[in-house]
């Protein structure tokens, strides 16, 4: 039986690998915690969905002013990264960082000024995709936001071609042409990116109106987007 999937278990480490997967991670990553401190406020609650490491809430706590008085919750299914949780909460720095170890359906949104979820979405089944953001939605303060990240796909298909083929072009920079090939065939199962239209419909579903609905940044096919209630 094949062994299954986990990028927690990469040999150069979780970040190092995102870092070299997806051109210009960084700079998301930077804009997202830079987005933060519109949000983070006193006595409210933030939540990264799908936090792996807890790199991004622990980020967010060391620059924000608010840090100190503000609730922050990782949301994270991979047991992998569990022992990190461990030692993130025994630290008095993080004294108001809380994991959630389990699936994001079982989590109480509740009072949250922001929601974020990076490249979390695509992994999970697209008839619950909906659902989760419905709870998002619900769950955050009016004028609160969802800042999140996912692949997409192209609605032309010439444009999709191209898309991948540069990519490929970008990944073997770093990665063996089996080893692409391989994490590929691993993620055919569980990795379901939709396009943009596809990621605002849903939004727009569980809630949030299009004219609240934007996207900040974009590589290849990778784009953050934030909704604001």
């Amino acid at each position: 039986m094949a062994q299954k999937f986990t990028f927690a278990q990469r040999e150069e480490g979780f970040d190092n690998h995102i870092e070299h997967s997806i051109r210009g991670y960084t700079n998301l990553w930077n804009d997202v915690l830079k987005i933060s401190d519109f949000f983070i406020e006193d006595e409210s609650n933030v939540v990264d969905v799908g936090c792996s490491t807890g790199k991004l809430l622990k980020s967010m706590i060391d620059q924000s002013s608010y840090a100190k008085k503000c609730n922050f919750y990782g949301i994270e299914i991979e047991e992998d990264f569990f022992p990190q949780f461990d030692v993130d909460e025994q630290d008095p720095k993080y004294s108001n960082l809380r994991y959630f170890r389990g699936d994001v359906r079982d989590f109480a949104f509740k009072d949250c000024t922001l929601v974020t979820s990076i490249f979390t979405l695509q992994f999970i089944p697209e008839f619950q995709r909906r659902d989760i953001i419905k709870q998002i939605y619900e769950g955050l303060r009016y004028g609160g936001a969802f800042v999140f990240a996912e692949k997409t796909v192209s609605e032309c298909p010439r444009i999709q071609d191209i898309r991948t083929f540069t990519y490929y072009d970008f990944k073997r920079e770093h990665f063996t042409t089996d080893d692409i090939l391989d994490k590929e065939k691993q993620l055919r199962h569980m990795m379901k990116p939709v396009s943009r239209r596809e990621l605002m419909n849903m939004c727009m579903t569980a809630g949030f109106e299009l004219e609240r609905i934007d996207s900040f940044w974009q590589n290849y096919g990778f784009t953050g987007f934030i909704a604001v209630k």
